[in-house]
């Protein structure tokens, strides 16, 4: 399986995540990232010295060229892994990924200041690569796939050994 790699093009660490999850075993792909942390700047500001407004610029061939490249891999890769911190476009991109029933995780970059009830949607929500890497290793997503066939719209939070057993925040399980 190849996982697409979501970050912001401003964090530091991504190129680091994608080498231990290469490292790992994982197929990684991480090929926006080359573009830079400023390639976003650069681009409105070039939008703006065109006199373009946002939507002008979104409907541009730069916008659409670099949008149906990720598009292309996003549909191609079988997963994806969202590394914090990311903006809106990360969590876009998640979506996408999550409405295609594909898995997809989030990797924090820490105890989050603020809790966020919506990542609940992630396949799973991991500390470290170590976790990550131990969760798709695992297969909690074959498992709930198989656990949860005939309902419809589910998404796991936690792995649970049976049905009516109740998850704990404390017990030292993966966040599924």
């Amino acid at each position: 399986m190849e996982y697409y790699l979501i970050g912001s093009l401003r964090n530091e660490n991504l190129g680091t995540i994608g080498n231990e999850l290469r490292q790992a075993g994982l197929e990684i792909f991480d090929s926006w990232y080359a573009a830079g942390p400023i390639a976003d700047d650069c681009w409105r500001d070039y939008e703006k010295a065109k006199g373009s407004n946002y939507k002008q610029a979104l409907a541009g061939y730069a916008a659409q060229h670099i949008f149906q490249f990720d598009r292309k891999h996003l549909d191609r890769c079988d997963g994806a892994i969202l590394a914090y911190p990311a903006g809106k476009s990360a969590h876009l991109e998640l979506g996408y990924i999550l409405g295609q029933g594909k898995p997809g995780y989030i990797l924090l970059d820490g105890e989050p200041e603020r809790f966020d009830v919506m990542l609940n949607f992630a396949t799973a929500v991991c500390y470290t690569t170590t976790e990550l890497i131990g969760v798709i290793r695992e297969g909690y997503w074959s498992q709930f796939q198989h656990r949860n066939k005939n309902r419809q719209n589910l998404v796991p939070f936690y792995p649970l050994e049976s049905e009516h057993e109740v998850p704990s925040v404390t017990g030292g399980r993966y966040v599924i």
